[in-house]
């Protein structure tokens, strides 16, 4: 397959997904990385073929300089892409599973790392279908703490933030949101039942934001705030096969909830104009974009990969 890139620069209201070209038998998470481009309704305008990952591409985010951010959290990769559609040269940040970034505003970074701890706990007849990388000089996949770096890779501060593993026991801290506040972090280990809050400020844990019952099988997916303030949840209950979006108040109580038809979606990129939701679905490989008010989808597009997308992100100009 030719992979000529065609990312056009962005414009305003561009929606992109992180979609890996996953065609490695022998690892279920490995392949080309791949960035699509979509205008505000989803018409395909163009594909990134990102240079040096291996594995999954996700956790897009845009920062405050204009720039696309994302990670390969298995090549200690973070990727930058700018508003001309270009790969950005790397940045020498902490040699860790990084997969997602938040932007202070002193204009610190503040990256998640996505693995933890050093077992896997899935049953036999359900085996993990890829390799988990280790740390250098450690017998452990990483710490699942929160790492505050300047704009030029310098380490400034090393977060002990709590995770519980999620379903599989070695995912850490997989998504996190900055609370308008600028000093609460929000964050999830994926497939876990709690919600977390750190305050940066003062460097310590606070009570859980969420904490499904014990039992239950809610499990927590995704979490992100909107421009406006509005907080945006995807949770599931996988033996209810249900997959759900909903809004949180400041309690972290559901205020509306949205039932999602399909089982798979696990990321959630808010538009720039607060009317709708892109929604991401790993199982299929479909971005959908989500009207708040209908609870409909009123448009789609399909990146043709199962368990590949990992993140989307609405350019906001």
């Amino acid at each position: 397959m030719a992979k000529e890139s065609t990312m056009q620069p962005f414009e305003k209201g561009d929606v992109f997904a992180g979609a890996t070209l996953l065609n490695n038998p022998d690892d279920d998470h490995a392949g080309p990385g791949r960035i699509f481009q979509f205008d505000s309704d989803l018409n395909e305008k163009g594909i990134l073929w990102v240079e040096g990952t291996s594995h999954l591409i996700g956790g897009l985010k845009f920062g405050p300089d204009g720039n696309l951010w994302a990670f390969d959290s298995h090549a200690y990769k973070v990727i930058r892409v700018s508003p001309e559609g270009k790969q950005l040269p790397d940045i020498d940040f902490p040699q860790r599973s990084l997969s997602n970034v938040n932007f202070g505003p002193d204009g610190s970074l503040y990256f998640g790392e996505h693995l933890v701890g050093d077992k896997v706990e899935l049953p036999p007849e359900r085996p993990l279908g890829t390799t988990l990388r280790k740390m250098p000089n450690s017998d452990r996949f990483g710490d699942g703490h929160v790492f505050k770096c300047n704009t030029d890779g310098e380490l400034i501060r090393e977060y002990a933030t709590a995770t519980n593993g999620g379903m599989p026991g070695f995912l850490g801290v997989t998504c996190s949101t900055l609370a308008p506040d600028g000093k609460t972090l929000l964050y999830l280990s994926e497939l876990g039942p709690q919600v977390f809050r750190y305050d940066l400020e003062a460097d310590r844990q606070l009570p859980d934001f969420i904490h499904f019952e014990q039992g239950s099988g809610d499990i927590a997916m995704y979490i992100s705030y909107g421009r406006d303030g509005t907080l945006f949840f995807i949770t599931a209950n996988f033996p209810k096969k249900f997959f759900a979006l909903q809004t949180l108040d400041e309690n972290g109580q559901p205020i509306r909830t949205y039932t999602l038809e399909e089982r798979g979606w696990a990321s959630v990129a808010p538009s720039i104009d607060g009317k709708n939701v892109f929604l991401g679905n790993f199982f299929t490989g479909q971005v959908a974009k989500f009207d708040l008010d209908s609870g409909d989808k009123i448009a789609t597009a399909e990146t043709n990969v199962e368990r590949g997308l990992a993140g989307c992100a609405q350019y906001p100009g």
